[in-house]
């Protein structure tokens, strides 16, 4: 059986991405899904497995080419003796996290791996010469991006919910706003559900940035200016997207369980509601790109980290969405390869039998 290979990034060596990890692996259920590759070093691995009691076992690799199914895979990538010190944010760490990042990177250029599932990073540790970029999103789409634009999608059993600003300082959000770029991604959000989830007619709200939806422009310009005028031309080239929303009411009222996705202008406006209705499930996917790549929704945890008590549930489910929206992929890669042939009728004569081999033109 040819299982879908998932590689995986450690993350920082201080955090808790390693616990996670292990942690869901010992589920030998999950090894059922999919051949799991990490991105690290044995010696860290080793080191946490014991520092937290567990049981995983793992392989050592050169690489994800090799990687046998039914076990845990492990790349090293960190040639140098890498200190665990948990909780602490130190420039070790950060490079060890870079150096798993790059080797994935470069075995999914080789097509060694079909996804990409990323364990947290401190920002501050990993920021270097080579990555000066805001977050993982950002680094994927300048590394695989192929001139795509990327879209964080954040997600779990109740909503997707997709960020038209990302990491921006909320005093800056209502100036990076403007039509087009809402238009885009609203594009990049319809297509990914249409491709990524299989959802053949996809239903996007979109949110207003101001309270009340601007009341008519009375508490601010945006929805009637930006927000209102790229719904409604979206719309008109057979999207189906609607709003502006006003925000509290479109949460409060569980407005958003009648739509595929939700499209909100700023980070905690969509994803303070997605934690209070699951904080421990959710999962970040950056959609637009030719890559699949997902990761659990929180960070390294430093203040429990090393203390056994992480949850892998919210990694879990980064990894069952990887292989899902893999397949789904998959399917429609299959579909358009060999469409159905063109079925039309013959007015050359009275009858109405159904011609498959005649040409376009007749």
């Amino acid at each position: 059986m040819n299982r879908i290979k998932i590689g995986i990034t450690a993350g920082d060596v201080n955090g808790v991405g390693y616990e996670i990890i292990l942690k869901a692996f010992e589920d030998a259920g999950m090894l059922e899904l999919c051949t799991p590759v990490l991105y690290g070093s044995p010696k860290v691995a080793a080191y946490h497995r014991k520092a937290m009691e567990l049981t995983t076992n793992f392989s050592i690799v050169d690489s994800a080419e090799t990687a046998q199914p039914e076990r845990l895979n492990l790349v090293n990538c960190n040639d140098d003796e890498v200190k665990v010190e948990f909780g602490t944010v130190s420039e070790e760490a950060g490079k060890a996290a870079f150096q798993a990042l790059e080797r994935a990177v470069e075995e999914y250029r080789k097509g060694f791996i079909d996804a990409i599932v990323t364990a947290p990073v401190c920002k501050s540790a990993i920021r270097s010469d080579k990555f000066q970029f805001p977050g993982h999103t950002e680094y994927f789409e300048h590394e695989l991006g192929e001139g795509a634009k990327a879209l964080m999608i954040l997600m779990n059993k109740f909503m997707r919910v997709a960020l038209v600003t990302v990491h921006e300082p909320i005093d800056r959000v209502a100036s990076l706003l403007g039509k087009d770029m809402i238009k885009e991604r609203i594009s990049t959000l319809d297509n990914s559900l249409k491709r990524d989830f299989c959802i053949e007619i996809p239903r996007i709200a979109v949110l207003a940035l101001n309270p009340h939806a601007g009341e008519n422009g009375l508490l601010g310009r945006e929805e009637n200016e930006i927000i209102q005028p790229a719904v409604k031309e979206m719309s008109e080239e057979g999207v189906k997207c609607f709003g502006p929303f006003s925000a509290d009411g479109f949460f409060g009222s569980g407005d958003y369980s009648h739509f595929d996705a939700v499209l909100v202008m700023y980070h905690d406006q969509g994803l303070i509601p997605l934690k209070l209705l699951s904080m421990d499930e959710g999962v970040n996917y950056t959609a637009g790109l030719p890559l699949v790549r997902t990761s659990p929704d929180h960070g390294t945890a430093f203040d429990i980290a090393g203390k056994g008590v992480a949850s892998p549930e919210s990694f879990r489910q980064a990894v069952y969405s990887a292989i899902d929206i893999v397949r789904c992929r998959r399917n429609e890669e299959a579909i358009h390869r060999n469409p159905l042939r063109k079925l039309y009728f013959d007015r050359r004569d009275d009858s109405d039998k159904l011609k498959l081999d005649a040409s376009d033109e007749a």
